[in-house]
């Protein structure tokens, strides 16, 4: 645990001075290559600034000549710190000292310019032509203290540019550190979604061979899918065994009831007999339809059904069952609508709707089925709304009633007799075909089903 702490920590700890140095570089090479140009009033000022001194220092040298230019020279150095020289107009020294390091410059001004500037670490550089009294030329080269952004030798577009190359580098190399981390994490929460959605065949790819915590998250929550898959695969196939098996015992009970029936002649306690073999006979049929339905090993034949006929066939039987009961259903639809789907598979799952909401509505209320168009971002989708009279559902049992033998309340389980498995089924039904089913209470009272399905152009 240690050792995967520390590798994860490392490479953070390398990004981190990675981004420095990379970043100081890039800074390093925009302040050599990029533009040194002094701001313009910063050069008139020491353009003037030298030749105020140069000046004075030529008056020296005519009044008392190259002796006391010297020596005004060196006073001159040792108040400032900067070099200071005086050369008569062919180059030649007449007073200042470290002067060789003017000579590029003098040479410049001795051909044909009047006045040669540079910036030399931060310190402002200058050689320029004067001409005495006397009328005689001199070259005065000297050294001068530059403001802050002269002495930088930067200007706005400098500080601009080198600000941009900063925050450019920095910000991919932090770019490609944030990709580097986030890219197991989001791949592993799209695969978690997918994962609780029902799709356990589903891992997460692209960090099974990095060695480190990232790595080790990754290869975890795919052993763990895998677990999980295994573990709900021998429950769907254990439940669709014992199914199966219940057949051939429940088909010998048929048997044994017909002939109880024919030696002792017809009984009450017979009838109740018949009556809980055909609800377990039932149980058992749903039961083998809700593990065909997670299963799903065979991609399920799909065709254009046309979702109005179906509905409507579905609550004609449903209305003639309900009369019963002193129900009535009823269908509405404004338009035409079609959506692509197993005909079979659709025709049980909204079946099982409506046939719940028959079982829970009060007696003498009415069962509204209703068909209507819904977009969402764009797509069009089919909304089918079944709503009954009942008791309706806890707030937080709403979720719950399309699990397995899930019972909302025991006022209704023994209203319906029912085992909990019809709402399940269509449940699985409706996410085989994309769709998306809900259930929420309705205004004043009862329980309010909808299916959300695409909608075929």
């Amino acid at each position: 645990m240690k050792l995967t702490m520390r590798s994860l920590f490392l490479k953070i700890f390398l990004w981190f001075w990675a981004t420095l140095i990379v970043t100081g570089i890039a800074l390093a090479l925009t302040f050599l290559f990029g533009p040194r140009s002094v701001p313009s009033q910063w050069h008139a000022i020491l353009m003037e600034a030298a030749h105020t001194s140069g000046a004075i220092v030529v008056d020296k040298a005519e009044r008392g000549g190259g002796s006391e230019a010297a020596a005004y020279i060196a006073w001159l150095e040792g108040e400032t710190h900067l070099k200071t020289c005086l050369l008569d107009s062919a180059g030649n020294l007449i007073g200042g000292s470290h002067c060789g390091s003017f000579q590029s410059m003098v040479s410049h001004v001795t051909v044909a310019n009047p006045s040669n500037f540079r910036m030399r670490y931060g310190i402002a550089r200058v050689a320029l032509r004067l001409k005495g009294r006397s009328g005689h030329e001199y070259i005065f080269a000297t050294e001068l203290p530059a403001g802050p952004r002269a002495a930088l030798g930067i200007n706005l577009t400098t500080i601009v540019l080198q600000w941009g190359v900063a925050l450019i580098v920095s910000g991919f190399i932090c770019y490609l550190l944030t990709r580097y981390l986030t890219a197991p994490i989001l791949r592993l929460r799209k695969a978690s979604q997918q994962l609780a959605s029902g799709d356990l065949s589903i891992r997460a790819a692209g960090a099974e061979n990095r060695r480190d915590e990232l790595g080790y998250l990754v290869r975890d929550f795919n052993a763990m899918a895998s677990r999980i898959e295994e573990l709900v695969s021998r429950q769907r196939q254990l439940i669709s065994d014992v199914s199966h098996e219940l057949r051939s015992p429940l088909a010998r009970l048929n048997v044994a009831l017909d002939l109880g029936r024919e030696r002792k002649g017809d009984d009450p306690a017979f009838d109740h007999m018949e009556q809980d073999l055909g609800l377990l006979d039932e149980m058992i049929e749903r039961l083998l339809t809700l593990a065909r339905l997670d299963s799903a090993a065979a991609p399920l034949p799909m065709t254009s059904v046309d979702l109005n006929e179906l509905v409507s066939h579905i609550v004609r039987n449903a209305d003639f069952e309900s009369r019963k009961r002193g129900c009535v259903v009823t269908f509405e639809a404004s338009e035409q609508y079609f959506v692509r789907g197993n005909t079979e598979l659709l025709h049980s799952a909204i079946e099982n709707v409506v046939r719940n909401a028959i079982c829970y509505t009060e007696s003498g209320t009415t069962v509204e089925v209703v068909l209507e168009c819904e977009k969402r971002s764009n797509t069009p989708f089919v909304r089918l709304i079944v709503r009954d009279h009942g008791t309706g559902v806890a707030e937080s049992e709403l979720g719950a009633i399309f699990q397995p033998f899930y019972r909302a309340a025991e006022a209704r389980d023994r209203q319906s007799g029912g085992a909990g498995l019809g709402l399940a089924i269509a449940d699985r039904i409706i996410r085989i075909h994309d769709g998306a089913i809900s259930a929420g209470n309705g205004e004043p009272r009862g329980l309010q089903v909808e299916i959300l399905l695409p909608r075929l152009a």
